[in-house]
Formats: structure tokens, C-alpha cells, sequence
């Protein structure tokens, strides 16, 4: 069976309904959990593709030139390797921005201020030659829970989905790295704990229980749209989806 190697940031968002329908799909997971202190690969031999998910760190450097987490330049090593070679790659909100700082573009805090809940993006044009996202509709649901954000992307990326407000919501690199900047993965349990205690809630002003509510409200909208999702990135892993016709017009990058 085909591995993929799960790269866990914060023992708070882990692969949850993600690892589910990837498992379905005939996936095998791998998961490394630097935040525990496991030791990340040198490099993806073996792995048939690479997952990064979430987390509440930031990927950009400390006012001290520090990495946002000791293991991001480790993070950042393995995204650029899995695009210079092609391997399947997938990044969850802090995943498609390390994803896109590895690749020299820029994540800060968000001028607009944080993002919380259910909500939509639109798909764009570009959306239509590409082997995932040619078959997500127009305006899927998706959950949003990020104070930072991608301000520009990496030179040569194609933007997927955007939102009136946060531009950057989804975008692929060469042919097979996909980032994310909402989640998809979370389940009523995930969004429950994020949201008890939640500083940024209290910050700004919303009811646990109500944002609890309605998030859980649009999980079975979500699993219909990003089930088939993570189901067609499986089969690209596994060498099931025929993305032949479509990567002749995928731009390349790290050849």
C-alpha cells in the first residue's frame, strides 16, 4: 500500500476526517508529530505523497529571526523537494503557508483581521484545468479559523479559490502541491475544542456555542464537496488519476 507521510504541527489539529477519507481512498498515513518531538524524514523516499497540516503558529520568523517552530525549516525542506520531484502534496491552513513561504512567498498577519466559522470561497477560472479542483463547485463550503494569511503567493503559483476579503484561499504549485488556507479535516470534536476557552473568540466577541453550531451545521456540506477532494488526491498518490491531459497545461516548477 502507498504511504503518505502526515506532518502534524499542533496536537489540536491533527488529520481527523482528512486521514478518514484518505484511508478510504486507499492511503496508507505515516504520522510524524514534530511538536512531540518526532524527527522528521530527510527527505520523501518511500512516501507516495506528503500532507501538512494546521496549527496555531505562524509562518513567517519571531521579531528575533526565529522560525515560527524550531522543526519549520525542516517543514519547509521536505514542500520544496516534494515539488521539485512531483509528489503529491497537500497544505492545511499553516501547511499551504509553509507551503507557500518554502517557496519564497509571504504570510503575515492578516490585515484583515482573524477569519472564524463557516464561509465560502470562489472558484476561479484557473480552477478549470485542474485535476482536483475542476470538479469542486463553484462556491464550496469550508471552515475558516486563521489569523494570518497568505499576502503573495509564490512566483509561478496558480490561484484556485479566493474570497472577497482573503484573496489567496487556495493555490497549486507546479502540478501536484495543492495549499489550502481553510480546513477541511475537522470534525464536531475538533471544532469543539477549539472553540472552548478560545482567546480568540473572547477577543472577538462571538459565542463558543454559537460558533460551535455553526460549523457543525455545514459539515455534511463540506464532506460532499472534500471527500471526492481528498478521495482524487488519493488516486493521484496511488498513479490512478490520468492527470496526463491536464498537466500539459500545468506550469512546472523545480525542473
Amino acid at each position: 500500500m502507498a504511504t503518505a507521510l502526515v506532518i502534524e504541527n499542533d496536537p489540536g489539529d491533527d488529520v481527523r476526517r482528512l486521514g478518514e477519507w484518505l484511508t478510504e481512498a486507499g492511503l496508507d498515513l505515516s504520522v510524524t508529530r514534530p511538536h512531540a518531538g518526532d524527527e522528521l524524514p530527510a527527505d520523501l523516499d518511500g512516501y507516495a505523497a506528503l500532507v501538512v497540516l494546521g496549527g496555531d503558529r505562524q509562518a513567517y520568523p519571531h521579531p528575533d529571526g526565529s522560525p515560527g517552530a524550531p522543526w519549520f525549516p525542516a517543514v519547509e525542506g521536505l514542500l520544496r523537494k516534494a515539488v521539485r520531484h512531483r509528489t503529491p502534496t497537500l497544505g492545511i491552513c499553516l501547511g499551504a503557508q509553509l507551503l507557500a513561504t518554502a517557496h519564497a512567498g509571504t504570510v503575515e498577519r492578516s490585515p484583515s483581521g482573524p477569519e472564524v466559522g463557516p464561509a465560502v470561497v470562489g472558484r476561479r477560472d484557473a480552477a478549470e484545468n485542474d485535476p482536483l479542483f475542476r470538479y469542486v463547485p463553484l462556491i464550496p463550503d469550508v471552515l475558516q479559523w486563521h489569523v494570518d494569511e497568505i499576502t503573495e503567493l509564490p512566483v509561478g503559483a496558480t490561484l484556485l479559490a479566493a474570497s472577497t476579503r482573503y484573496p489567496h484561499q487556495a493555490f497549486r504549485l507546479g502540478d501536484r502541491a495543492w495549499g489550502l488556507q481553510f480546513h477541511i479535516e475537522c470534525d464536531p470534536a475538533m471544532i469543539a475544542d477549539w472553540a472552548t476557552d478560545s482567546a480568540l473568540l473572547a477577543e472577538l466577541g462571538y459565542d463558543p456555542q454559537l460558533v460551535i453550531d455553526a460549523c457543525q451545521a455545514v459539515l455534511a456540506d463540506i464532506e460532499d464537496v472534500w471527500q471526492p477532494f481528498a478521495a482524487r488526491f488519493a488516486a493521484l498518490a496511488l498513479g490512478e488519476l490520468d492527470d496526463a491531459a491536464s498537466r500539459r497545461n500545468l506550469p512546472l516548477l523545480g525542473q
